[in-house]
Parts: structure tokens; sequence; C-alpha cells
């Protein structure tokens, strides 16, 4: 049994303390921004008419509790959400091990990717929207749009950048190209792909949105689009702060299973 030496025990409550100091400032920046906003919108500092205030975004939360919208709306986006990020990671891997495995469409391909990827995919919206229909699926079409052709790069340039001496040991044993990606290309990549995953969950969100902001009737973004329509800005300001906690949580999710993969 390993036994750990003192000051190992000390570095690790090191370690620890420090965790719990971030933690306690992360949260207690939040709480004086919230406070700080409160005050000034309380002695009239702050038009809450334009700003509105934590107290105010607390009431319209618990006005769309009570009218059995909230969860609803924040259910949509996060269906929708997730629908696109497993679509997007699973399309961005198959699409990005395909270019690895084949050099040559890979040098075809990429300037061409960069070039989408570019692309002011809002532009692209009245287009997705005749093509595809102003139902959900134009929504996750927007998303797939930004997160995929992003996913895909991302994942590329992340097996291309495998160590070499891997690769090479493995082709001394003579193993065959399904080895080497499997045995190398693959594992040694597994925490990058969990970070273009991190990337993909807040894109997909975002892509969810601006559909949501073009055709739905229900979701978050459309309580935003409403809101601004009928110049209520509580319900602007409370949609977003609901998706600030929304896509915090989606985050962290995919951080603990990084933690868990790292263990």
């Amino acid at each position: 049994m390993y036994i750990l030496s003192d000051e190992h025990k000390d570095y690790l409550r090191k370690l620890k303390k420090e965790k719990i100091g971030v933690i306690i400032f992360q949260y207690a920046l939040i709480i004086l921004f919230l406070l700080l906003w409160e005050l000034v919108a309380r002695f009239n500092f702050l038009n809450t008419f334009l700003f509105s205030s934590p107290s105010n975004i607390f009431n319209t939360i618990v006005k769309l509790y009570n009218s059995n919208d909230l969860f609803t709306h924040i259910w949509i986006t996060v269906y929708e959400t997730l629908i696109s990020f497993f679509l997007a990671s699973l399309i961005g891997l198959i699409i990005a091990t395909f270019l690895w495995w084949n050099k040559f469409i890979a040098k075809i391909i990429e300037p061409y990717l960069t070039i989408v990827n570019s692309l002011p995919k809002v532009a692209l919206g009245p287009l997705i929207i005749i093509w595809v229909g102003a139902s959900t699926k134009s929504i996750i079409a927007m998303a797939l749009l930004i997160s995929t052709f992003l996913s895909i790069i991302n994942i590329y340039n992340s097996f291309i950048s495998t160590e070499e001496s891997f690769i090479v040991l493995l082709k001394s044993f003579n193993a065959t190209k399904i080895q080497i990606f499997l045995k190398a290309v693959l594992p040694s990549n597994r925490f990058n792909i969990l970070n273009v995953l991190k990337i993909n969950i807040s894109m997909s969100l975002i892509g969810v949105i601006m559909g949501e902001l073009l055709v739905s009737k229900k979701g978050l973004g459309y309580l935003i689009v409403y809101g601004s329509q009928v110049f209520n800005i509580n319900l602007v300001i409370t949609s977003t702060f609901i998706l600030g906690i929304v896509s915090f949580l989606m985050y962290y999710v995919i951080q603990c299973i990084e933690k868990r993969l790292m263990k």
C-alpha cells in the first residue's frame, strides 16, 4: 500500500484549500453583483424598466412557474440542444475519422470546411426555414450548421496531431490502420474530444436560440423574442438569466464526465 509523505499531504491540502477558495470567490462575486444590481435599482440609480432587477427577475420566474410555462419553455430548449449536441458530436467524430483515414480527401475538403465554418450562419436562417420548414427541424438544422463544422475541424486537428512515436511504434508491429486508430489516435485524444464536447454544448445552445429567435413558438429563445416585441424587458432578461443557468449545468455535466474519465 502506498503511503503519502507529509509533504505530499500538505501539497494536497493546499490544492484543496485553493479549490475551495476559488469556488467561494466565484459564488461571492455572483452574489455581490446581484446585491449591487438590486440596491442600485431600489434607490433608482438604474432604470428598472430598461435594465430590470434581481427581484423583478425572481417575480417573472414565479409568474412563469404559476402559469405552468417555465419548465415547458426550458425543456423545449434543452431537448433541442441535446438533440443538436449529440448529432453534431457524432457527425463530427465520424467525418473527422474519415478525413484522418483518407489524407487525400482531407486535403481537398479541409479548405471548404474552413470556408463554411466562417460563413455567418444567421444569414442562412431564412434559407433553412425554406428548405426544412418553420418547425423544430429548422431549429436543429441551425444548431447543427453552427456546431458540426467546428466539431469536425477541432477533432480532425486533434487526430492529425497525435504523437507520431505512438503510430511509428504500432507500425513497427505491423498494426493495421484501424488498430492504429483504436489503440493510439482515439485514446490519446480522448480529452481533446471532451474539450470539443464542451464547445459543442455551448455552440448547440447558441444555435438553438438563434433558431428559436426565427421560428419557434416555444422555448427560451421564443420568450426573448416575445418579450422584446411587447417591450417586456423583465421577460427578456429573465429568459437570458435562465439560459445562463442552463448553459452552466450542461457544461458542468460534461466537466463531471471528464473528471470521471481522468480518474
